[in-house]
């Protein structure tokens, strides 16, 4: 028996990273996944994976979390295609590094926000559910790199990662408090340096990721699997009296 048995999840960002382990994770608990990712191709290989392993239904949808039209046609297309909308994964987002200010907030706060302002009360309408939003250790400290932070911060765009994911942070409080009452938790999830692709540049030089990795007292970086796994807690009925939190899975990185 899965955590997740009869429920149905619509995940953003699932072609890759940290959405595509969450999407095949959450499957193999007994979900009904809708993959939605801006790169449809990469939506429709996670969906083709969980559906080769025959005991969960999964779809693909093309979806800019930045369009707030598309956000919120969203959710009906995946009642419409899987029978009904229990969990809501607000997962899509990009990096910090070469991203202008406009973009960066568009698609890592507004994308969020978006999930929430037409998900929750579409779960609240629907007798309830769960939401996750992927936020980050950039939402809850600021971060110190390589180069020093004083140089980045030249950078155009210059903290506006931290702005939008502390923003993700404060969302995910604002919406357990507002929707408390009418059964829809709201939860995010801040990872520390995950291996997936968009800290590739940072694993490719070796001296930049020695660096990185000491600053998680755990010494290395997280797996894409451990953020799904602590997606799966939250979305399941083990996390029934859990809302509001912003959790860290990040190797310790902010108990530093």
């Amino acid at each position: 028996m899965g955590k997740l048995d009869g429920k149905v999840v619509l995940i953003t960002g699932a072609a890759s990273g940290i959405g595509r382990a969450s999407a095949i994770r959450m499957a193999a608990e007994g979900a009904a996944v809708m993959c939605a990712d801006i790169d449809i191709s990469g939506a429709r290989k996670t969906a083709a994976t969980i559906a080769e392993d025959g005991s969960s239904a999964a779809a693909a949808l093309q979806l800019d979390v930045a369009n707030e039209s598309d956000v919120q046609a969203a959710l009906q297309t995946t009642v419409d295609e899987l029978g009904g909308l229990d969990v809501i994964f607000n997962n899509a987002g990009i990096g910090g590094a070469g991203n202008g200010w406009d973009e960066t907030i568009a698609i890592n706060l507004s994308g969020v926000y978006h999930g929430l302002f037409h998900g929750a009360p579409f779960l609240a309408a629907r007798g309830g559910g769960a939401i996750i939003n992927t936020a980050s250790i950039a939402g809850l400290v600021g971060l110190t790199g390589n180069p020093p932070a004083e140089q980045a911060d030249l950078q155009p765009g210059a903290g506006a990662y931290v702005a939008a994911k502390h923003g993700v942070a404060g969302l995910t409080k604002q919406y357990a408090v507002t929707f408390g009452m009418h059964g829809v938790r709201v939860n995010a999830i801040a990872p520390g340096y995950i291996e997936t692709p968009m800290t590739v540049l940072v694993r490719e030089d070796e001296d930049v990721r020695r660096y990185i990795e000491s600053l998680h007292p755990m010494g290395r970086l997280g797996q894409p699997e451990e953020i799904a796994a602590a997606a799966v807690f939250l979305a399941s009925d083990d996390a029934s009296f859990i809302t509001g939190v912003v959790l860290p899975v990040d190797g310790g990185y902010t108990a530093r």
